[in-house]
Order: structure tokens, then sequence, then C-alpha cells
């Protein structure tokens, strides 16, 4: 009979490490005793997620059944007359106003003309049909007193309020009429995608973190952070997306306006921040141009919000208040709501704001860096000039049909976990979404930017 013995045996502990090495007895037994491991998982940079700014500013969310989203804004209910006198020099009680081919022509005879926020002259000749806008055009305006033009005027002046007309007795009335006109606006969708992928082998494995309820699989943490990471550049694409003009630039769909780009394109842009009395009030007179809200949601990073502090403490004594404001509209009248949310409010001129830090533009790998500091939200609903409705200032859409949502889809392919669709040793976490942002009227939104 023979024996085979097994030969391969594993040093003694003390023969595991030189001598002249040895500091303590752990030393020769580092192997032996298990770690002093803590499992709770330190969120060393807080909640990182961003997503929610759109909700908690009262954008609403609406089904979509084409590739683009369009809606309708209004116009001007007085619009001046764009156009570009000839030069005349102070006395002259005629002028001549030039209108550019393509211009939309507003004059009538007979219509009365501030000329210089201060002389008022009448149209009494027009050189072609009123509302002629595919041809230049000059109209005859001659002053009202015979003292005329008070200033010289220059040819760089470029609207003219019409501010009301004149006829004698018994004449007829006015030869043409104004029409009502809407701006019709439209948004393309944008497709979002993201994936996520372990293995059945990685799927198994056990860590020594607790991820919550006692669940030590890592793949979970890099699931669930997949989604939030998705769900925030959902976020972020509707705030900061551009439509596609690049022709060069094919198979990526047509690009969407984002938050940002609406105002940039139709809003008010603050360059320079606003860290003075004097900056405020000048941003007021804007949003008096234009119909604004008496209430606005304040969204800006660290640096504008202790500006916001640092005026307000200034200018107590004078029209400012800060956290004794008489309206929380937007939040049903209560100014602990406006605070549990995080809102420090204060007045001006009568417009109520409501401060707050925006943790996207605190972020140092986002937007920390970035040229923006900050929105101002008007807390209102703006109606449509064709229906009537009365809609949110800010709504996100998402194509939905029949049952059939596109706002977050999420499925799985793979042969592990009990999904069996595919071959792959592997399980694939899928995310789509199909989305848009629509702002209207967003010339009473207000984009703060830094100066470079």
């Amino acid at each position: 009979m023979a024996l085979t013995q097994p030969t391969d045996f594993s040093p003694a502990a003390f023969r595991r490490l030189d001598p002249t090495k040895y500091v303590a007895l752990g030393d020769f037994i580092d192997e032996i005793n298990a770690p002093d491991n803590r499992d709770a998982l330190v969120k060393t940079y807080g909640n990182q997620g961003i997503t929610g700014f759109l909700q908690l500013t009262g954008a609403v969310k609406s089904n979509g059944t084409a590739d683009e989203v369009q809606y309708w804004e209004e116009t001007r209910l007085h619009p001046a007359q764009a156009a570009t006198p000839t030069a005349a020099t102070a006395a002259d009680t005629t002028i001549t106003l030039n209108m550019a081919a393509g211009a939309a022509k507003y004059l009538r005879l007979n219509d009365v003309v501030l000329i210089g926020g201060q002389d008022r002259f009448i149209v009494t000749a027009i050189s072609v049909t009123e509302y002629d806008t595919s041809t230049a055009a000059t109209a005859t305006l001659k002053s009202l007193l015979t003292t005329g033009l008070s200033a010289n005027l220059a040819a760089t002046l470029a609207n003219f309020p019409i501010i009301g007309n004149l006829f004698a007795q018994g004449t007829g009335q006015n030869a043409g009429y104004l029409e009502s006109n809407v701006v019709k606006r439209t948004n393309p969708y944008m497709i979002l995608k993201e994936t996520y992928k372990v293995t059945g082998s990685q799927a198994t494995n056990v860590g020594w973190i607790n991820l919550g309820n006692g669940d030590y699989r890592w793949y979970i943490k890099s699931e669930n952070d997949t989604r939030q990471r998705f769900m925030d550049k959902r976020e972020m694409m509707m705030l900061l997306g551009e439509e596609i003009t690049n022709a060069g630039l094919t198979g990526y769909g047509d690009g969407s306006e984002g938050y940002f780009s609406a105002i940039e394109n139709r809003g008010i842009v603050n360059t320079g921040g606003v860290s003075t009395l004097t900056d405020l009030d000048a941003l007021i007179v804007a949003l008096d141009k234009q119909g604004a809200a008496a209430e606005y949601a304040v969204y800006v990073n660290r640096a504008q919000d202790l500006d916001f502090d640092d005026m307000i403490a200034a200018g107590i004594g004078s029209n400012l208040t800060s956290g004794v404001m008489t309206q929380f509209g937007s939040f049903n009248n209560s100014p602990e709501m406006a605070a549990n949310l995080g809102f420090a409010s204060f007045m001006r001129g009568s417009y109520g704001f409501h401060k707050h830090s925006w943790k996207l533009l605190n972020e140092p790998t986002l937007l920390a860096g970035s040229k923006y500091e900050g929105v101002m939200i008007p807390l209102t609903q703006v109606a449509d000039p064709r229906t009537g409705t009365k809609a949110p200032a800010l709504e996100m859409n998402y194509k939905a049909t029949n049952g059939y949502s596109r706002e977050m889809e999420h499925w799985m392919t793979g042969s592990i976990l009990g999904v069996t669709n595919a071959n792959d040793d592997s399980l694939q976490f899928n995310y789509r979404s199909e989305c848009n942002l629509v702002t209207r009227a967003a010339n009473q939104h207000v984009l703060l930017k830094k100066t470079t």
C-alpha cells in the first residue's frame, strides 16, 4: 500500500515576519482577527442629487403627443412703431420716419406719435398702405405745436409710441385697423438615455458597506446612483439645453430649448449680479416694463445669496423689508410654509422676492464655475391668448399616450436575478426619457449672470 502525504503546509504565524520587524503580537496574526469594520456609508458630500428645482418652483408635468410642443404668446397691446427717423434739428415742425421692408407697420393717418419722449406729432402722410410689410415706407409727421422739436432728433432713435389720434368734425373713420396678433412658439422634445450593467458574479458579491436594510451588495448602490445621475442630467438638460442649429450635427435629434436659453433669447438678463439697492431697483424697473408678477422665487448661488443678505442688512430703514412681508401669496399667505421650504423673503417696490440658495449652482463638479449666478421665476400663471386657459410659467412635458409614458422608462435585459430575456451572464439596467421644458412669458423671467 502506498500513501501520498500532503506536504504544502502554510507556515506558522511566527514564521511569517522577519523577527527584526516585530512590533506587536498583532503583526503576526493580522489576517486572523476580523477587521473593525464600520459598515455605514459616509455621505462625504451630503445629498448630491440636484433634481427637484422645477417641481419646487411650480412647474407642472404634462403629456405630449407630437415631436414638439406648440404654444402661443400674445404680443404687446400697444406696439410702438419701429422706424429710423431722418435726422432733424431742434424747432423742426416736420419730420420723416423711415420703416424698413419686412417691418411691421402700425402707423395710420391721423395717429399722434410721441417723439423723443415729449413732443407730439401727427401722421399726415404715409407712402404705402397701412400694415404693408412687403416694402419700405416713409411717414410724414407734423408737430402739434409751432415750436416743433424740443431737441435735435438723431437717426439712432428706433421706437415711436403711438399715443392716440385726432380727427376733425364730420370726418370718416380710420382708413385701417389694427389686428391682434399672437406669437407661435415651438420646442422639440429631446431623448435622454442611460445604462448600468452588472455581471452575475458581481451581483452575488457581498461587500463591507451596509447600503440599507442590511443589504451589502454594492451593485445596488451603483444602480441607484446611475438612476439619480440620469434624473439630474434630465433636469439639467431642461434647464441648460439648446435647440441644435449647427447643420453639421446629425443623429442627435433637434435638441430642445432649456430654461436658461429661453431667458437669454427672450427674457431679462442681468449681468454683474445684484449687490446694491441700485442694482435691485434697476431690475425692478425692467420688471415693470414686462408687466411682471408680484412675487418671484429667486434661486441663486451662494455668492449672490450672500450679496442679497448684505443688501438687505444695509437697506433696513429704506423701502426694503426682510422677514416681515405682509403677503406670501405663493405659500398660502403662510410665512412658516415659505420658511419650511427654505425661502428667505424680502420686499422692494411692491415686489416680493423669495430667496433660496440653489444647490446646482454651488456644485463644484457642475455649475459652480459657470457664468450663471441665478434665476428669478415669476410665481404666477399665464393665460393662453387664444383659449384664455391659464397655465404655469414653467411646464415639463413628457411624451405619453394611451397609457404608455416616456417620462421615465426603465427596463432590464439579461439572464440573471430573474431576468431571462438575453443570453449574457449579466443584467443591464436601461433608462430613457423623452421630454422638454416650455417657458411661457420668458420676458418676465430673469437670468443673473457673471460679468466674465
